[in-house]
Order: structure tokens, then C-alpha cells, then sequence
């Protein structure tokens, strides 16, 4: 017969046995919107997962492409040279894979520039970076909050759906333009609605979002569409120098001026349609393009939900509004007086030469 004390320890786990005892983590609420803010945070979380592994495969595609392009360009310009020296009956395989060459990379060319594919890669690096952040805010929330409510859920998925509709990431069918007709800011969240005590001081933060508006979005939106411009012109300029590169490299024989004036064609073609190729995907002009347009969205973002929180009229400061205006103050790496500042530097009619973010 065993003692108590010895039914006692028996009941005891030994130290090595304590790490290897499940620990169920349950929620603190059993309601059904609690459950449902869950399945949403695990959404959220395979999204991040899925845009960080596609926009990976997207930049590889650009580099691979880029080089396989340079290098097909590159060889049938060398042979191209070749084809002008090399006697009439060696030469005629010469030119054939010259021509055979620069079409190849005409249409490649001309495929890639289409797609863009470093503007995809940053597409896609913004979607897991939004999504990554919405997930860490809806952790927030499940921890934070006593009581989940419906709004919070409908309100996450509509942030969901919203990001869905602005980083796609099927190609056919839905992708989104390259080329516009002009750069607009990035939307990648679903109206706002306006707040009945958000805890503002409403001039103040008018001002600032008028500075936001006029001036660091504005400044985005020119930059964007003058890099938008030149990727028009790459675009175009390198299936035309590679085309034409294959039609001097089939028109070439060194039995006659055409020829001469052929081979001058093609490895002029060639060199050019290198030269573009690299400057637009080895430079990333798309991407330099999408960056700019998510900057604007920043700052339009912003200035939506600046304008929801002081609502039609401004609200002396609270709890709550001095932490969105810390939070503002963050996201434009600017301090709380340099903020009030720029605000008051705005109400007195001081015409300041400086954006509203410092970070940006």
C-alpha cells in the first residue's frame, strides 16, 4: 500500500516531464465575433506569407530575365559583327542565328516591359508589409480588448478586401495597369468613416493636412509621373532597337552597301537595345514608379484619416486625440511641438518651404 505522501508525488510531474505537457493558450472571450476576429488574424497571417514569397519570385524574375535578355542581345550583336568579316558561305549561319536572336529578344523584350517585373516585386513587398502590419493590429486588438464586437470584424474584413483588390497576385486578368495615363496615389483601404469624437484640435490639424496635400503628396505625384514617362520611353525604345537590330542582321552581306549599312544596323541595334534594357530593369523604373504612387497613398491615407478623426468640427484634446496625434507625429518622424509648429506656422499665414514629413 503506498502512503498519501506517496500518492502525492506520484501526482507531481518530474522537471524533465514539465516541458513536454501541452499548454493550451485560449482565448479570453468565447463569443462569436472573438472567433471570427481569430480566423480573420489567421487569413491576414497566410497572406503575408503568400505576397513575401511572390514578390521574392517576382524580383527573381526580373534579374533572370534582364540577364538572359542582355546576354541573347549581346551574342547576336557579336555575331552580327562576325557575319561582316567572315567569308559569304560561313557567314550565312551567322546572320540566320544573329536575326534568330534579336527576335527572340525583340519579343522578350517587349513581353517584360509589358509586365514590368520589378514594379510586381514591389507591389507585392507593399502588400506583406500592409498586411503584416494589419495582422500586428489585429493581434493588438485580441489582446487589448475586453469584448471583440461584429464592427470589429467587418471592419477587419474590409480591410482585407481592400488590400486584396489593390496588390492582385493573379497576373491575367487582373493585374494592375503599368501604364497609366498619369501616376495616382496607391489606395489599399476602404472608406473611412467620420468619427463624433476623435479628441483633435480641428485647425491644427487641418493645416496639416492641407501641408500634406499641397505639398509632400503633390511633390510624390510629379515625381511619379515623370519616372512613369521615361519607362513609357524605355519601353518602347528597346523592342524598336532590338527589332531593328534583327532586321539589319537578316539584311546584311558584305558583298554590297545594303549589307554594309545592314551589319551597321545590327550591332548598332543590339548595343542600344542593351544599353535601354539595362536601364530600365536593371535601373527598376517600374519599381521607382510604384514606389512614388504608394508614397502618395501614404500621405492620402493620411490625410482621410486625419480628416475622419477631427470629424466637421474640431474637438478639444483628449486621451484619445493626444494619441493619434502621437501617432501622427511618428509616421512623419516629426516631435509633438515640431508638429504644432508647422500648424501654427500655417494658421498665422507663414509661408514655410517644408513638407510635412521628415521621414518620407
Amino acid at each position: 500500500m503506498k502512503s498519501d505522501d506517496d500518492k502525492l508525488t506520484a501526482k507531481i510531474p518530474s522537471q524533465n516531464d514539465v516541458a513536454a505537457i501541452p499548454i493550451a493558450l485560449q482565448p479570453c472571450s468565447h463569443n462569436t465575433a472573438t472567433a471570427k476576429l481569430y480566423a480573420v488574424w489567421e487569413a491576414v497571417a497566410d497572406r503575408v506569407e503568400m505576397h513575401a514569397n511572390i514578390g521574392e519570385q517576382r524580383r527573381n524574375w526580373n534579374s533572370l530575365l534582364l540577364n538572359s535578355i542582355n546576354m541573347m542581345t549581346l551574342t547576336a550583336t557579336a555575331m552580327a559583327g562576325l557575319s561582316a568579316a567572315a567569308a559569304h558561305d560561313s557567314a550565312l549561319p551567322l546572320k540566320a542565328s544573329s536575326a534568330a536572336l534579336f527576335a527572340a529578344a525583340a519579343a522578350m523584350t517587349a513581353a517584360v516591359n509589358k509586365l514590368q517585373p520589378s514594379q510586381l516585386a514591389e507591389e507585392q513587398r507593399n502588400a506583406a508589409r500592409l498586411f503584416k502590419q494589419l495582422h500586428e493590429e489585429i493581434q493588438t486588438a485580441l489582446i487589448l480588448r475586453d469584448l471583440v464586437t461584429e464592427s470589429d470584424v467587418a471592419n477587419a474584413m474590409e480591410r482585407v478586401l481592400a488590400l486584396d483588390r489593390a496588390y492582385p497576385l493573379p497576373l491575367i486578368g487582373a493585374m494592375l495597369e503599368k501604364f497609366p495615363a498619369e501616376v495616382e496615389g496607391a489606395v489599399w483601404w476602404p472608406p473611412l468613416k467620420k468619427s463624433e469624437n476623435g479628441g483633435w484640435r480641428g485647425e491644427e490639424m487641418r493645416e496639416i493636412v492641407r501641408v500634406l496635400r499641397e505639398k509632400d503628396k503633390q511633390d510624390y505625384l510629379k515625381l511619379g509621373n515623370t519616372a512613369l514617362k521615361l519607362n513609357k520611353m524605355l519601353a518602347v525604345l528597346g523592342p524598336v532597337f532590338a527589332g531593328a537590330a534583327a532586321v539589319g542582321s537578316a539584311l546584311s552581306d558584305s558583298s554590297s552597301g545594303v549589307g554594309a549599312l545592314g551589319v551597321a544596323v545590327a550591332v548598332g541595334g543590339g548595343a542600344l537595345a542593351t544599353i535601354v534594357n539595362s536601364v530600365e530593369h536593371g535601373g527598376q523604373v517600374g519599381m521607382v514608379v510604384e514606389m512614388y504612387s504608394n508614397c502618395a497613398g501614404f500621405f492620402q491615407n493620411m490625410e482621410e484619416s486625419i480628416e475622419s478623426a477631427i470629424g466637421e468640427e474640431g474637438v478639444e484634446s483628449s486621451e484619445d486625440g493626444e494619441l493619434m496625434e502621437m501617432k501622427v507625429s511618428l509616421k512623419l518622424g516629426r516631435s509633438l511641438s515640431q508638429l504644432k509648429d508647422l500648424a501654427s506656422s500655417r494658421q498665422h499665414g507663414t509661408d514655410i518651404d517644408e513638407f510635412a514629413s521628415k521621414l518620407l
